[in-house]
């Protein structure tokens, strides 16, 4: 890395910390920050080794940083984390395509998911996602609960099994859960089918079993509170009950990659995105 470098890697720094302290309400929880706070760390670490050509012998990556101004600015603008921090990240691309080796290049592309998961836009801005998982996981308990004989009225995201009133509120909306599953799924995705096209469907995947952890999390919350208490279902139960489920959903997640990583015979390697 040469004085550029320096500079550049400089400037992203103090845009990113420009994107992090703009709203801060998403710091307020450990379980928002940490996944967050790892994404860019585990992003450095599968990237490496950092082999950047000789100044002077870099490409041309003047499209994907003109985009990455042109988002930033838009996200200025329309005061969206999601386009700051897609921004951003293609500022960070049109550094790296530059001055990375190319096939370092080709390597370290596959994992920009993960600068984009490093920036709260999906706490600040994930409604939308959280009022959808919220209200699949209310009709999947729902479900649940009439198939194993109990009476079930579902309206929105409040249920009413054997007359004990739950609702689904945006404790429940499994953000959280996405997010962690994402960061971490994406690197044991990378470690074990970084190299094959079946890659790209880890991702899919991976918002799948987010949301089937959220699920089964508001389950397992109605059970408890119909087995034991509406008091313990909402007490510490709901805190490690939730992370339970999505380190349960994250080991099958392990699983899977492995197998899949067994019959390497069968994967063509991906030789171009």
């Amino acid at each position: 890395m040469g004085a550029k470098d320096y500079g550049f890697a400089g400037l992203l720094l103090g845009l990113a910390a420009l994107i992090w302290g703009r709203d801060l309400s998403w710091t307020a929880t450990a379980e928002n920050t940490a996944p967050i706070a790892a994404a860019l760390p585990v992003f450095w670490w599968l990237g490496r080794p950092w082999r950047f050509r000789p100044q002077g012998e870099g490409g041309s990556s003047v499209r994907t940083l003109g985009a990455g101004v042109l988002l930033f600015l838009a996200g200025v603008g329309l005061d969206l984390t999601f386009l700051l921090s897609l921004g951003w990240v293609l500022l960070l691309a049109g550094w790296l395509s530059a001055r990375l080796e190319a096939e370092r290049w080709r390597a370290v592309r596959r994992l920009l998911i993960l600068p984009l998961l490093a920036f709260p836009w999906i706490a600040l801005e994930g409604d939308r996602i959280g009022w959808w998982f919220r209200l699949s996981g209310a009709w999947a308990t729902q479900s649940f609960f009439s198939l194993a004989g109990f009476a079930v009225e579902r309206d929105g995201t409040f249920l009413l099994v054997q007359g004990l009133p739950m609702r689904v509120d945006a404790a429940c909306a499994g953000l959280n859960e996405l997010q962690s599953m994402l960061i971490a799924g994406t690197g044991v995705a990378y470690l074990y089918l970084g190299g094959h096209s079946r890659y790209w469907w880890s991702f899919p995947l991976l918002v799948s079993l987010a949301w089937l952890a959220n699920a089964l999390r508001i389950m397992a919350l109605g059970a408890a509170a119909l087995t034991v208490s509406p008091e313990f279902a909402m007490g510490a139960f709901h805190h490690w009950g939730g992370w339970l489920v999505l380190c349960l959903m994250f080991a099958l997640c392990w699983l899977m990659f492995a197998r899949l990583q067994r019959e390497r015979g069968a994967l063509a390697p991906d030789g171009a995105d």
